[in-house]
C-alpha cells in the first residue's frame, strides 16, 4: 500500500472512479485512497496456485472462489479492499447491481509483501474482523514457505496456527478444503 494518500473521496466517488480505471487499482479507507502496487512473479504464482487449488476442491460445493479483481466492502469501517483471494460460501451479498463488490466473504487470503505486510497484519485485519461473515484469514509469505491461519472462534476471538513445512496442509474447514503448502508454493522461486 502506498504511503501517500490522494485527496479524500466518498465511497461512492471512489467506486465510480475505480470502475472506470483500466490500468490502476486502489483501496479505500475512510475517505482516503491508496494506490496498489503491481504484484511480483512470486505473488502472482501463489495467488494463482491458491485460487486453482480452492476452485478444484470447491467445484461441487456451495462456495465460490474470487481472484484479486473482486472488491470487498466493510461498511462498518468505511473500507473497500481487493483481497488476493476470497471465498464466499452460500448466498453472495453484493453491494449493488454491478456485482463487483461483495460484503460477505467467508475466507480471505492475502499474500504478504514488504510494502503490505504491516497493513495486512494490522489495520487491514482489524477491518476484516468487522465482517460478521468472515471465518478465516490466511496470510502467505511470498519470500519463504510460511502460512498463518487465523480462525474466528465461537466467542469472537481469533486463534492462530502456523505452517512452514512443504508437506503440511492448511486445514480450511470453514470452506471444507485444505491447501498443501507444496502446491501453494509450486514453481515459486523463494528468495529468503
Amino acid at each position: 500500500m502506498s504511503v501517500a494518500p490522494q485527496p479524500r473521496l466518498s465511497f461512492e466517488d471512489w467506486l465510480a472512479m475505480e470502475r472506470v480505471a483500466a490500468d490502476q487499482r486502489s483501496e479505500y479507507v475512510g475517505g482516503e485512497v491508496f494506490g496498489m502496487a503491481g504484484g511480483t512473479e512470486e505473488h502472482n504464482l501463489i495467488v494463482l496456485n491458491v485460487g486453482a487449488e480452492l476452485r478444484n476442491q470447491l467445484k461441487d460445493k456451495p462456495c465460490r472462489v474470487y481472484p484479486s479483481d473482486m472488491k470487498v466492502r466493510i461498511v462498518s469501517d468505511d473500507v473497500a479492499t481487493y483481497p488476493d483471494v476470497m471465498v464466499i460460501c452460500g448466498e453472495r451479498q453484493f453491494y449493488d447491481d454491478r456485482r463487483d463488490v461483495v460484503t460477505n466473504p467467508t475466507l480471505i487470503i492475502e499474500v504478504l509483501s514488504d510494502s503490505s505486510e504491516a497493513y495486512d497484519r494490522g489495520d487491514k485485519f482489524r477491518h476484516y474482523r468487522n465482517l460478521p461473515s468472515l471465518q478465516a484469514y490466511l496470510l502467505l509469505s511470498q519470500y519463504r514457505i510460511q502460512a498463518e491461519l487465523f480462525l474466528r472462534q465461537p466467542d469472537g476471538t481469533w486463534s492462530l496456527s502456523s505452517y512452514q513445512d512443504p508437506s503440511e496442509s492448511i486445514p480450511l474447514r470453514v470452506v471444507d478444503a485444505e491447501l498443501l503448502l507444496a502446491e501453494v508454493y509450486d514453481k515459486v522461486e523463494l528468495s529468503r
